[in-house]
């Protein structure tokens, strides 16, 4: 039997090489997807004079510039932004000793940082950080590392805001060549957990790796090997000391513990499938144009079993009146340990058959740190992005969450719309996810193997053949009906085997695993796949008319391109 790697020119999991309809030549360079524009008239008008102590209002203006453009910490020290200028006009500041600025840390009455060799003091800023306390992990130091991860403050609008919270500069006698010491820079990832080496990475720092061809290969994605999606640093918490809040839209709080969670309510488990709304994304910037974010192939998608007690119950139990609407509750939002934010409609949250959990387990063991430890939010059917982890608050509002991830960032466009003409309120936040089918595997059986000649007897085949296999999955909990396979590039069709599962819950939230083996004479240069699901949605056949600069829920035919080997 000869290994899949050596039967395929590229890998499984990417289309372009024997098989690709788009003519265009593979784009090697992946770009970054950059900042985003500022729509904030209060930022652009913001004017108020120089101050010790600025208000709110500034707090709040910039505060909603913010948006989560990530870039590697690894690659933080080529980019150097300069702080404002101080011109002669401004007044004289104070200077002051790192030790003072140390001082006004996380418990500390007035909380500073410094930016380049200025010192602010950014108290009344916290309260409308929408990055929440993760803020704080920098109050008493310096705030430029992170904003070498978050680079969108780096442009002239949000220096002004912040000049409103300029006190001073840091002494002289503290500085090394004129700035700030780089052992005064703290590495917010130095406590990351350590990850399986199998994991195909795609940044380091924050960690984003999806899933090798062995995890895809399996209805249930061993922990280890389910895909890492982050936006920042893993955060330190504990079960013994972790609270998760319930608000209510009346601005009633109540506090539970996991073990008030574990013995409150009944446990459920339910078998899901998470996927990343940017899984296939590099196959889009290979068959169409370049796309912004992190290229993908098609391992962000994972499938597990999920163990906690329902949103539903809890929610209840807090106050909330769950069969009976209201109209002034349409959404509830979530807020992460690490400042990311979401929200899903109240609908999905209350449905008896939604599933919604708040999960401590995952396939049977406590949650890993990447993936939520100890308590996340478990949305199934919904793109991950809404599954949060490391859950502390669930607050309940006539409005989404104004986090910059569901507002400026999972939401998709028109393919003749760019980054720059992108009008982001004007768009919905993604929720339920497409149809989706993918190759994970792709090799020669022969009957000269006791192995091989077993699963060539299941279908009736006593010659050379190819075995092909993958996963199929909908959002919405809609089933898998019917799988599609091609042998000669979409010429012609026939439907592969549906393999069995035992997954649980409410309705089909987990991936279906499928199979189709056919004679190795009948093989051309490139198979196809497509699904199609309970509500008769297929996959689209190209890439280019379901373009968008983002690269979020690509779907298109997943080809894969094969030469063989001589026997």
């Amino acid at each position: 039997m000869q290994s899949f790697r050596n039967l395929v020119r590229i890998p499984a999991l990417k289309p372009k090489g024997l098989c690709g309809r788009s003519g265009r030549p593979i784009q090697h360079e992946a770009r970054h997807w950059g900042s985003l524009r500022s729509t904030s008239s209060a930022a652009r008008s913001i004017g108020t004079p120089l101050r010790r102590r600025p208000g709110l209002a500034a707090a709040s203006a910039f505060a909603f510039l913010i948006s989560a453009t990530i870039v590697t910490f690894s690659n933080a020290k080529s980019i150097h932004a300069e702080s404002p200028p101080i011109t002669d006009s401004e007044p004289q500041r104070p200077l002051y000793r790192l030790g003072e600025v140390r001082k006004h840390g996380r418990d500390a009455e007035e909380k500073w940082i410094t930016k380049g060799n200025k010192v602010y003091d950014i108290t009344n800023w916290i309260p409308g950080h929408p990055g929440g306390e993760v803020i704080l992990r920098a109050v008493g130091g310096p705030v430029d590392q992170y904003w070498n991860i978050f680079t969108i403050h780096k442009k002239q609008e949000v220096y002004d805001i912040l000049d409103t919270f300029y006190i001073g500069d840091v002494d002289p006698q503290d500085l090394v060549d004129g700035k700030v010491p780089v052992e005064e820079l703290a590495d917010p990832f130095k406590n990351d957990p350590k990850r399986d080496e199998r994991l195909i990475v795609h940044s380091a720092r924050p960690f984003n790796a999806e899933t090798p061809e062995e995890g895809l290969n399996a209805f249930i994605t061993p922990d280890d090997l389910f895909y890492v999606r982050q936006h920042m640093w893993v955060p330190e918490v504990s079960e013994h000391n972790h609270k998760l809040v319930v608000e209510l839209a009346d601005g009633e709080e109540k506090e539970y513990s996991l073990q008030d969670l574990k013995e409150k309510f009944k446990e459920h488990s339910i078998t899901a499938t998470l996927q990343c709304s940017g899984n296939r994304r590099k196959h889009m910037t290979d068959e169409s144009r370049s796309t912004n974010g992190l290229q993908w192939e098609g391992g962000a998608i994972s499938n597990a079993e999920w163990t906690g007690v329902r949103l539903r119950d809890v929610l209840k139990d807090a106050g909330v009146r769950i069969d009976s609407s209201s109209s002034d509750v349409k959404h509830v939002q979530f807020e992460g340990a690490e400042a990311y934010g979401a929200s899903i409609p109240i609908e999905k949250a209350v449905d008896q058959f939604g599933d919604v959990l708040l999960a401590y387990k995952m396939n049977g063991n406590p949650l890993a740190p990447d993936h939520g430890y100890p308590v996340r939010l478990l949305v199934p059917g919904h793109v991950a992005a809404r599954s949060v982890k490391w859950v502390t608050r669930v607050r309940l509002s006539d409005q989404e969450s104004t986090s910059q991830w569901q507002r400026r960032d999972y939401k998709c466009f028109g393919p003749n719309i760019g980054s720059q003409q992108a009008d982001w309120d004007s768009a919905p936040a993604i929720q339920e996810t497409p149809v989706q089918s993918a190759i994970t595997s792709l090799r020669d059986v022969t009957p000269h193997s006791a192995e091989d000649s077993k699963l060539l007897q299941v279908y009736g085949l006593e010659e050379d053949s190819i075995a092909v296999e993958g996963y199929s999955y909908a959002g919405g909990g809609r089933r898998i009906i019917r799988v599609d396979v091609s042998a000669d590039d979409g010429r012609t069709w026939h439907q592969a085997e549906l393999l069995p599962d035992k997954g649980k819950g409410a309705k089909a939230w987990a991936w279906t695993r499928w199979r189709w083996v056919l004679p190795r004479q009948q093989a051309g240069r490139c198979f196809v796949v497509k699904a199609v699901d309970e509500a008769y949605n297929t996959q689209p056949g190209e890439y280019e008319p379901n373009y968008n600069f983002r690269g979020n829920l690509t779907s298109s035919w997943h080809r894969v391109g094969y030469r063989a080997k001589p026997l």
